[in-house]
C-alpha cells in the first residue's frame, strides 16, 4: 500500500487490484483529519494486508472517532472489525441496509453503529459531511459525501477506472492519466460496476448528476481512481454517456480455460 497526503486534511491509504481483462483497479482508503477523525472504508481483506498497521502510519487508531463505511462490499471492508477492535471510540457510519447486509456476515455491535442516510448530515466537530447517493453504484447501500470545508467529495465506486499499471493505480492523480484514456476507463468501469445503467431513462440518469455539478468540488476522491483535483466537470460529462456505452462482457468458461492454459507450463506464449 502506498500513502499520499492531500494538504493537511486528508491521507489516501492507496492499494491495488490486478483483474484479467481489465487493468489494475484502485482500492483506496481515506482518513479526513477533522476534530474528530473519519477514515473512510477499510481496504482489501486479503491475508497479506494490514490495515490497521498501514493507518496507524497516518492517526492513531485509538483517535478514531467514525469509519464511514460507503457500502459493505469486500474490498471496502477488509479491515472494519480490526479497527474497530482498535479504535474503542469509533463508529461505523452505514445505511440501515448497509449494516444488514454486514450482518450476513459477521453482526456489527449496535451500539458501534450510526444511521445516516442520504441527504442527512454528520457532524465531526469542525464540519458537517453532507451524504449523498452517487449517480453510479454497484449496491443500494451505497453512500458518499462531501466535505466542504475540504472542497472533497468521496464518491465510493462512482468514477472509478481499472489503470494501466500498479504504477498509475496507486498514483497520486487521476491527471497523470491522459484525457482519452481516462474517459474509457471510466466508462468501462460504470459498465462493469454499474451495468443498470444501460436500462435507465437518459433524462432521469442526468438529472442525478445534477447534485454533483452544484457541489463542485475541488477534488474527487473515489475508492477506485487516484485522487482526481481539478477533473470534476470532465468525469461528470464522462459518465453522463454511460448509458450509450457499450455493455461489458465479462470471460465465459472457454475464455477461463484458455486463461488457465496459458500458465501452464510450456505453454508457448
Amino acid at each position: 500500500m502506498t500513502i499520499h497526503r492531500i494538504g493537511h486534511e486528508i491521507s489516501v491509504l492507496g492499494d491495488h487490484l490486478e483483474v484479467p481483462g481489465i487493468g489494475c483497479l484502485p482500492v483506496n482508503a481515506f482518513v479526513l483529519h477533522a476534530a474528530e477523525p473519519v477514515v473512510v472504508d477499510t481496504g482489501l481483506g486479503l491475508p497479506d494486508r494490514d490495515f490497521v498497521n498501514t493507518l496507524g502510519s497516518v492517526v492513531d487508531p485509538e483517535d478514531v472517532r467514525w469509519i464511514w463505511l460507503t457500502h459493505p462490499d469486500r474490498d471496502h471492508t477488509g479491515g472494519l472489525f480490526a479497527l474497530l477492535a482498535s479504535a474503542p471510540r469509533a463508529k461505523v457510519v452505514t445505511t440501515f441496509l448497509g449494516a444488514g447486509i454486514m450482518s450476513t456476515e459477521r453482526p456489527l455491535p449496535p451500539d458501534r453503529v450510526h444511521l445516516l442516510n442520504p441527504g442527512q448530515s454528520l457532524d465531526v466537530g469542525d464540519r458537517l459531511l453532507q451524504a449523498f447517493r452517487p449517480p453510479l453504484f454497484d449496491s443500494p447501500a451505497t453512500m458518499g459525501f462531501h466535505d466542504e470545508k475540504s472542497a472533497a467529495c468521496f464518491s465510493s465506486d462512482c468514477f472509478g477506472a481499472p489503470m494501466a499499471s500498479a504504477e498509475f493505480a496507486e498514483g497520486d492523480s487521476a491527471g497523470d492519466v491522459k484525457d482519452g484514456d481516462l474517459r474509457a476507463a471510466q466508462l468501462l468501469w460504470a459498465t462493469v460496476d454499474s451495468p443498470w445503467v444501460h436500462l435507465v431513462d437518459p433524462h432521469r440518469y442526468a438529472d442525478t448528476l445534477a447534485p454533483l455539478r452544484a457541489m463542485d468540488p475541488e477534488i474527487v476522491l473515489s475508492t477506485h481512481l487516484p485522487p482526481a483535483a481539478g477533473l470534476v466537470r470532465q468525469m461528470i460529462d464522462t459518465i453522463a454517456l454511460a448509458p450509450g456505452a457499450d455493455p461489458w462482457v465479462g470471460p465465459d468458461q472457454r475464455a477461463l480455460e484458455e486463461m488457465l492454459a496459458a500458465f501452464e507450463p510450456g505453454h508457448a506464449a
